[in-house]
């Protein structure tokens, strides 16, 4: 089902049980002195609902800042991966080569295995760190001759250390929980809290009430749809694809 039809049911839905809530309030409950009680729970309102805002800013910024951190993470391992192999091509000859097979391959492993296991979540397995663990034997075994390939020697492992530590960040992004679940308790009962809360407000008509309450209950659970596609930054709505990957491969040239 598509992302944009699955958001829209949550906040019509939403919608329609605030507002059906606040139709059988007004209808059933007891309007003496409702309007007396104003103030109070307008301070009420006031409060829980700064609060409740600033709790979802800073999941949902937070949210956003791992996506965007994510998307760069693939891009530095595929630079670090494919500098790997440039910089091993100015030593002995056949290294070089021998690097850009074992680097290709390791491209089509993250491409074809893991990128789908990380969508779900998943726990990755699977021939990656033995491959990578190949490339780096065969970047200490080649031999060098002369402080500048020494320097390459040297650059190429640098550049393999970062490939080793993108993709550990990699993983753990998508096997994290994301939001934890005394946050998505904290996230829910606050939402709940502030869409109850205007329905101790009186003096508004009946429409203009439940138009009130369904909207300020769509756009929560909008905010709350919005954290919940992106929890995961390789699935859902944000769901980063191994475009980085395809580039490297374009640029070892094993496309």
């Amino acid at each position: 089902m598509s992302t944009y039809l699955v958001g829209a049911l949550w906040v019509f839905g939403a919608a329609l049980i605030a507002g059906a809530v606040g139709y059988l309030v007004r209808r059933i409950g007891q309007d003496e002195g409702r309007s007396s009680n104003n103030d109070a729970a307008g301070q009420v309102f006031t409060i829980v609902n700064g609060l409740h805002a600033v709790v979802l800013a800073f999941v949902l910024v937070k949210l956003f800042d791992a996506v965007s951190d994510a998307r760069d993470g693939t891009y530095r391992e595929a630079q670090a991966l494919v500098s790997v192999a440039w910089a091993v091509d100015a030593l002995e000859p056949g290294a070089g080569q021998q690097v850009r097979d074992l680097s290709a391959r390791y491209a089509r492993t993250v491409i074809d295995q893991e990128w789908p296991v990380m969508r779900i979540g998943g726990e990755v397995t699977g021939p990656g760190w033995a491959q990578l663990d190949r490339i780096r034997a065969t970047v200490l075994a080649a031999g060098s001759q002369g402080d500048w390939q020494d320097g390459r020697k040297t650059e190429a492992a640098d550049q393999l250390g970062q490939v080793y530590q993108e993709r550990q960040e990699r993983l753990t992004r998508a096997f994290d929980e994301g939001v934890v679940a005394v946050v998505w308790f904290v996230l829910i009962l606050g939402s709940v809290v502030c869409v109850v809360l205007p329905n101790l407000f009186g003096g508004t008509r009946l429409g203009p009430h439940v138009l009130l309450v369904s909207t300020l209950a769509g756009a929560l659970a909008l905010m709350l749809f919005a954290i919940h596609q992106l929890q995961n930054p390789f699935s859902g709505g944000s769901s980063i694809d191994p475009d980085a990957f395809r580039w490297a491969l374009d640029r070892l040239g094993r496309s």
